[in-house]
């Protein structure tokens, strides 16, 4: 699990919450549930079974793989309509290609994120590139649903290409865990992810035995999913392991702990910590359409039958 790293995690900028900062309860863990999404790729559906009064502003969160495919086993998306949110891939481990009708797109790999505005609506793909196909390969990633506001939801789509060298990167006062701000700011430091909904995500990799006290906005939300190992969550030390998501109450810190023995197939404890601001509007979400009514929604679905979401572009064959 590469994304960014550093040889000397105390040559970064340290962070820790005050010590008079009010702890944040776990409120609950949840394990994710397995499936498969577009055509066929395996994902573990993060906030499965959590009430959406502690996910808002956030919709869903998919973790893509880990998984070694085999030669010609690599799969993606078809093309696909959005619109009223945002959607954040994050490369782990492997190689996607992105594509969108309004010229939006690249290729993203270790460590990098795609950020994309749906806005008032766009098709878009996403699939493995032709020589990952051909060669098969390790792949692993996050897709993240953040949503808009009302005054927000037809702004003019927006794509973001952020490279995994663009991250703000930080530790804790010992070095015992790497910090990846992709969006949004911890304790000041600020990651290069430009968010209409408040919001910070961070990446964090725990050596094991290591802690971290994070000071947390008191005005967000808080929740941490754990891609890979074991550990604990809060002052209680909630046990948590691969695949489950930790929510947090009310607070101004947010603690995470690595267990002292790890799973033999990680070394560390690797968890996305979430933070937003709720929006605390309706919300009416069916398929690939998050808007606040459900005339809207029928507004969405016949904007996109009718073609007024964008047309598929025969690009690179990915229109073919």
């Amino acid at each position: 699990m590469p994304a960014v790293t550093v040889e000397n995690p105390l040559t970064l900028p340290r962070v820790a919450a005050p010590a008079d900062a009010p702890a944040r309860p776990v409120l609950a863990v949840t394990t994710a549930p397995s499936g498969f999404e577009g055509e066929g790729f395996p994902v573990r559906r993060a906030f499965a079974g959590i009430n959406h009064q502690y996910l808002d502003p956030f919709i869903m969160m998919d973790q893509m793989g880990e998984v070694e495919y085999a030669p010609g086993e690599p799969k993606g998306t078809p093309w696909h309509p959005h619109r009223g949110f945002e959607t954040v891939t994050y490369i782990i481990d492997g190689t996607f290609d992105h594509q969108d009708s309004q010229g939006g797109g690249g290729t993203i790999t270790n460590g990098d994120t795609q950020w994309m505005t749906a806005g008032a609506g766009l098709l878009h793909i996403e699939a493995p590139p032709e020589s990952l196909v051909v060669s098969g390969g390790l792949f692993h990633g996050l897709q993240l649903w953040v949503n808009l506001p009302a005054a927000d939801k037809m702004m003019a789509p927006r794509y973001q290409d952020i490279r995994g060298g663009q991250v703000q990167l930080l530790t804790s006062p010992d070095g015992g865990a790497l910090l990846r701000v992709i969006a949004g700011e911890l304790d000041g430091h600020e990651g290069p992810g430009i968010t209409h909904t408040p919001i910070t995500m961070i990446h964090a990799t725990l050596r094991p035995g290591a802690e971290i006290g994070l000071p947390w906005r008191e005005d967000f939300n808080g929740l941490a999913y754990v891609l890979a190992g074991r550990g604990t969550v809060g002052a209680e030390r909630r046990p948590v392991h691969t695949g489950q998501t930790a929510v947090f109450g009310k607070g101004g810190a947010l603690t995470v702990r690595a267990d002292e023995k790890q799973d033999g197939n990680t070394p560390d404890l690797e968890v996305v910590l979430l933070g937003g601001r709720p929006i605390r509007e309706p919300m009416a979400h069916y398929g690939p359409f998050v808007m606040n009514t459900q005339a809207e929604l029928r507004q969405a679905f016949e904007d996109f039958q009718a073609g007024r979401l964008g047309t598929i572009p025969a690009v690179h064959g990915m229109g073919e």
